[in-house]
């Protein structure tokens, strides 16, 4: 748009891509968020200091902070957002749901007003009537958010979600409302200017949740129907209206089975999805925000709002899938490509190689969006781009978002909010290793030997000294999923796998040096990347987007190998060990004590989550390693059991 930028950052994100991108940049402190980002006197003075005109706040922070945009107002400088009366109005969830039933908006049955203490947070979650939704008044983003399904879940949650309330906004005020089981999660996009015009974007699918936290987003949803998306559409308008709201901004339903739709929240900002609304209608929300924030009047008539192909978008996290369906990871991306060579897709990150994944911001790496003329083409195209995005030096949820696109539930569209625990009721496990997909893997490691060893003959010169071989009798070992006895020989095009009676023929169309490698298994391709490679036949594949470890043996090795005797593994139940990185926020046993099976130990706090660590046997507490404030790494042991 020809407009020039001025990046703010903390010190540990001087490198940071938003940096790099902007014209100017100005650190505006150290890295706890409270010290800089959330530090308006900070934000304001980087204002001055560069003659800025306005200020775009982005997803988080300030972005729905009523004072920041007072204080902007007052200094003449524009905001590029709603005004404060109307972030006022929507951020607080009490006050929110007061002005929604003015406006006509469907509303879920509650407590109106705030909740006084954790007795009466029991009192009202009874009368209620349980399962109920505690959660921030001031909160978003999935923090400050606990579901109660009896007193003793309603006590843990008003204090875990009053303390992630006070962290992440600096309000623990909580309010109670009753839960919708079995519920999708749906959102209209609105955009409105300061001449009272309003229109919707029709919705974003927001379901496939973790902690209250979106995992893969789609435009539109497959469940909605035209007379229920207008009605939606025209409900979130109405509210918009209501508040005299001019900017672009989010209005949340959760949908019941039978298409009922009530308001949650609406979030006075940049949604982090917006890019699928952008895929589906051709509008330029950032565009927009811009010109509605200078006084220009909407050119969009709800009769332009179209809805074009399917979009999907995969928030790409540095977090361990295998842990509670994410648990966030830190380090140093030692290796980063983004698949933005494919056709239909979009990568909006705010990382490179080099940058770092710390414990002080959320994790997330990318929004990976794929976009088709139909949600299938979408999914396709999703799986192509998360095969292809190479991320090296911190565990992420590739392998879950992979997982999820190919799951039978999710191709059909049966989704809920509650869809992670009823597909993996016992966690997250990676791609199941069973049939064809085990055989394939199986060959590809094996080939992936093959050419190893072919190489190293020509660069150690021994093909010189005896014949080459072609024509190879291995086993693969493949974890828990089995042993398989194999053989691998070169034909013309490639190599011939002959294995439990089959031939399969693997292309030889790549080297190993290649990130991503791209070949065919008798004729279907398939995209693995070696991630490691050592020197007696080990290696870690990703595969179907997750990584496993597999040994190749030769035949007459293998026999050796079950000989050898096999490790135990360690009894860790007598240790509690924290599951990420993260603060020390309380510790609640000395030593002495004694705890029984499930009793709170202590609690860490990462990327502004509170994280409950319970004992899991009862016993007499040995050793207490941490104090509050300290920081701890992943799998660092906090206590200590006899």
């Amino acid at each position: 748009m020809g407009i020039r930028t001025v990046a703010v950052h903390s010190d540990v994100d001087a490198k940071a891509m938003h940096v790099k991108l902007a014209d100017e940049a100005v650190c505006i402190g150290p890295a706890p968020a409270r010290e800089s980002y959330l530090c308006m006197d900070k934000v304001l003075d980087a204002v001055a200091r560069t003659g800025a005109q306005a200020v775009h706040p982005g997803y988080g922070f300030l972005s729905e902070n009523a004072d920041f945009v007072r204080l902007l107002e007052e200094n003449n400088i524009a905001f590029i957002g709603p005004n404060a009366a109307a972030i006022t109005g929507m951020g607080d969830k009490i006050q929110s749901k007061k002005l929604a039933i003015d406006a006509g908006v469907n509303t879920i049955p509650g407590f109106e007003g705030e909740i006084r203490d954790v007795d009466h947070c029991v009192a009202v979650s009874r009368e209620i009537g349980y399962p109920v939704m505690i959660k921030a008044s001031a909160g978003g983003g999935g923090k400050g958010m606990r579901i109660a399904r009896n007193d003793d879940e309603a006590r843990e949650g008003f204090r875990l979600s009053q303390q992630e309330a006070a962290s992440s906004f600096g309000d623990d005020r909580i309010l109670v409302e009753k839960f919708v089981d079995c519920p999708r999660h749906i959102e209209i996009q609105v955009l409105a200017d300061q001449h009272n015009n309003a229109v919707y974007l029709n919705e974003r699918e927001c379901s496939i949740q973790r902690r209250n936290q979106k995992v893969i987003e789609e435009a539109p949803s497959v469940f909605l129907d035209e007379e229920t998306r207008r009605a939606m559409g025209q409900q979130a308008v109405a509210l918009a209206r209501r508040i005299n709201y001019s900017s672009a901004g989010t209005v949340e339903f959760l949908v019941d089975s039978a298409r009922n739709f009530y308001f949650l929240e609406m979030n006075t900002r940049l949604q982090v999805e917006h890019p699928i609304t952008e895929c589906i209608t051709g509008v330029d929300l950032v565009q927009q925000m811009i010109r509605v924030a200078k006084g220009h009047k909407l050119k969009l008539k709800q009769e332009d709002i179209p809805i074009r192909g399917w979009a999907i978008e995969s928030r790409v996290y540095a977090e361990d899938p295998f842990k509670n369906f994410g648990l966030p990871s830190v380090g140093r991306l030692s290796k980063y490509i983004e698949p933005n060579h494919l056709p239909g897709v979009r990568c909006d990150s705010g990382v490179a190689e080099g940058s770092d994944i710390s414990i002080y911001y959320d994790p997330m790496i990318c929004k990976l969006v794929a976009y088709g003329n139909s949600r299938q083409e979408a999914i396709a195209r999703s799986l192509d781009a998360l095969d292809s995005y190479v991320i090296q030096g911190v565990t992420h949820n590739i392998p879950l978002l992979r997982d999820i696109l190919t799951e039978p539930r999710f191709v059909s569209g049966d989704i809920t909010t509650n869809y992670l625990p009823e597909v993996y009721p016992d966690g997250f496990q990676g791609h199941r290793l069973e049939g064809e997909s085990l055989l394939r893997l199986a060959a590809l490691s094996a080939v992936i030997h093959v050419k190893h060893t072919q190489r190293s003959s020509l660069v150690s010169g021994h093909h010189a000294l005896q014949p080459v071989a072609t024509k190879w009798d291995l086993v693969v070992l493949c974890g828990p999923a089995g042993d398989v006895p194999l053989t691998v020989e070169v034909v013309q095009d490639g190599y011939q796998v002959t294995v439990e009676g089959r031939s399969l023929l693997v292309a030889d169309t790549f080297n190993l040096a290649q990130p991503v490698i791209s070949t065919a298994v008798d004729g279907e391709r398939e995209m693995v990347q070696l991630l490691r490679r050592g020197v007696r036949g080990d290696a870690t594949v990703r595969f179907r987007g997750t990584a496993f470890d597999v040994q190749v043996y030769s035949d007459t090795a293998y026999k050796y190998f079950k000989l050898m005797p096999k490790r135990e593994k360690a009894d860790a139940s007598r240790q509690v060990a924290s599951p990420m990185p993260g603060l020390v926020k309380s510790v609640a046993v000395g030593v002495g004590d004694l705890v029984s099976d499930g009793q709170e130990v202590c609690v860490i706090e990462a990327m502004k989550m509170q994280n409950s660590l319970v004992a899991a046997i009862a016993g007499k507490v040995k050793a207490v390693h941490v104090k509050e404030g300290d920081t701890v790494d992943d799998e660092q042991v906090l206590v200590e059991l006899e």
